[in-house]
């Protein structure tokens, strides 16, 4: 008999029959087993997701920059104007940050908003530190492809990534958001 893993699948078989499943029943543990399988796959997917929006958002920051009217005629830019922008993308929320800080009274606990923000801010600094996910903003071709892209997953593939350290030197590897093998993302 084939081993049925999916949810639907199992349930679709048990529709017509109304009898209670017994808790130690084989049917009851093949339908236990295949809820848990059904949330740990959306979970997978949020998170992958997510991801990608924060991959995108990062993406359509620096070409932001780069399209603005003082970089419109550069046509390449060094590791250390790279990791400028990467800095400022990081940057971002500061301002919204040190509002709530000092909105906050010295005996009440942090804003849930204020938590959120600071984790985001200090996980992409420590990404920083060991190698910054950004457009290759040194090959002229990248620079030109960025300042077209249509901000889709899809086109985003074809885009050529570095990654940029604090001190602006590129890093091969990284912890944060690399591909399977943990190695730099550089596509083409």
């Amino acid at each position: 008999m084939p081993l049925t893993k999916s949810l639907s699948k199992i349930q679709k078989n048990q529709k017509g029959k109304t009898v209670a499943l017994h808790p130690k029943g084989r049917k009851f543990q093949k339908l236990a087993t295949a809820t848990m399988r059904e949330e740990k796959i959306a979970a997978k997917k949020k998170a992958h997701n997510e991801r990608k929006s924060h991959e995108l958002a990062r993406v359509k920051f620096i070409q932001d920059v780069i399209n603005s009217d003082s970089f419109k005629d550069q046509t390449t830019f060094s590791l250390e104007e790279t990791m400028i922008f990467a800095r400022e993308y990081i940057c971002r929320d500061d301002a919204e940050l040190d509002e709530l800080k000092q909105k906050r009274r010295s005996n009440r606990p942090p804003s849930n908003r204020q938590i959120i923000l600071q984790q985001k801010r200090d996980f992409e600094m420590k990404e920083l530190e060991s190698g910054f996910l950004v457009p290759d903003l040194c090959d002229a071709k990248n620079v030109e492809f960025l300042r077209k892209w249509n901000q889709s997953f899809g086109s985003m593939s074809t885009m050529k990534q570095i990654r940029v350290n604090i001190d602006g030197e590129r890093v091969i590897g990284g912890n944060a958001s690399t591909g399977p093998s943990g190695a730099d993302i550089d596509m083409k």
